[in-house]
């Protein structure tokens, strides 16, 4: 399974995610793709096996990925404080992957009927949909 994990800003969301990823499944490579070079660092740093940043990276990046795991910002054009650029959610949205998206209330993009939920819960989650997805194959 071919994991991709975006993030923007610092990369706090996307370091969570490898460091779960990485410990759930340690066989499994993560490539993140950071919109900028802090969120790229972070990754990284968390355990990631590739790394990229910038728009082309996510735009190839999600062509080849069998899951996409980021904040629900990722296939919203000019989310993430106007990190996340109509070509990037555009290539997100049209990937075949599956994509496995955090429901963050911020930047003025709010899900309606999702709790604010703390961010160890729902990456407990992404685990949890991780595992079944890897048990459906």
């Amino acid at each position: 399974m071919d994991i991709l994990v975006i993030d923007a800003q610092g990369g706090g969301i996307g370091k969570q995610l490898v460091t779960a990823v990485k410990k759930n499944f340690p066989k499994t490579a993560v490539t993140v793709v950071g919109t900028n070079t802090a969120a790229t660092a972070a990754m990284l740093k968390a355990g990631a096996d590739q790394a990229a940043t910038g728009e082309n990276a996510v735009i190839v990046n999600s062509r080849k990925a069998d899951v996409i795991i980021g904040p629900i910002g990722i296939v919203i054009a000019d989310a993430l404080l106007g990190e996340i650029t109509p070509s990037m959610a555009n290539a997100v949205a049209k990937s075949r992957a599956k994509r496995l998206l955090i429901p963050i209330n911020h930047c003025d993009n709010i899900v309606v009927g999702v709790s604010d939920l703390n961010i160890g819960k729902l990456i407990q989650d992404v685990v949890i949909e991780l595992q079944r997805l890897e048990e459906s194959r």
